[in-house]
């Protein structure tokens, strides 16, 4: 419980301070100064280029189709291995990515936080906060990984869990590279992808769930 307790109470100070304008915002400036010197002291076009490449990996292309692809993988998986509810991890996915928005843009709407470059919002523009591509890659390689988890057990998917752990990072600091969001912007939405995926995973059947009770029933 220690972990979705300090993403929830993480999230709560951190919104409460971006709604207040409160001083653990000076930590995003403070990260910008760094950012910016890093930019100067790096005339090499190269880390610019990974930067955007690695903000890229958290649109809904490639993520959601990944995700979409792993509830496909998990469900055949499960029908060949005679799994309960087989078709489960189809729903889930798709339900997944339509989770994502209606978690991230009314909060957007509501906090209506101008990015790293100062620039006014727009009438009827979104805010920075949190970090639409952030949430859209933790969540989406987040909930692929766990549903491809259930099916083929965690030590076959260690090297998917490794990689959505190293995307959604990646991702985060692509943004905070390119100046696309500030360092809080990203942190909240970690955060919000490690409370989805504990209640997710808590709420899925655990591998062999449904094949034991069938077993037990036909005992009965």
């Amino acid at each position: 419980m220690a972990v979705p307790v300090v993403a929830a109470v993480l999230l709560l100070v951190v919104s409460w301070q971006v709604a207040a304008d409160g001083p653990l915002l000076g930590v995003d400036r403070s990260v910008r100064h760094a950012v910016r010197a890093a930019h100067r002291g790096s005339p090499d076009a190269l880390p610019d280029r990974l930067g955007h490449l690695l903000s890229d990996l958290g649109s809904s292309v490639p993520a959601v189709p990944v995700l979409l692809l792993a509830g496909a993988l998990a469900a055949w998986r499960g029908r060949r291995t005679g799994a309960g509810r087989w078709w489960l991890p189809l729903p889930v996915a798709a339900l997944t990515a339509a989770l994502i928005p209606l978690l991230v843009v009314p909060a957007k709407s509501a906090f209506a936080r101008p990015g790293p470059l100062g620039e006014p919002l727009t009438a009827g523009q979104w805010g920075w906060y949190p970090s639409g591509h952030t949430a859209t890659a933790a969540i989406s390689y987040g909930v692929a990984a766990l549903l491809l988890a259930r099916v083929a057990g965690p030590r076959a998917v260690r090297g998917p869990a490794a990689a959505a752990v190293l995307l959604s990072l990646g991702v985060g600091a692509g943004l905070v590279w390119s100046d696309f969001h500030w360092l809080l912007d990203v942190v909240a939405s970690w955060c919000l992808a490690v409370l989805v995926l504990w209640a997710l995973a808590r709420w899925l059947p655990r591998p062999g769930a449904g094949s034991r009770q069938a077993s037990g029933s036909s005992l009965r």
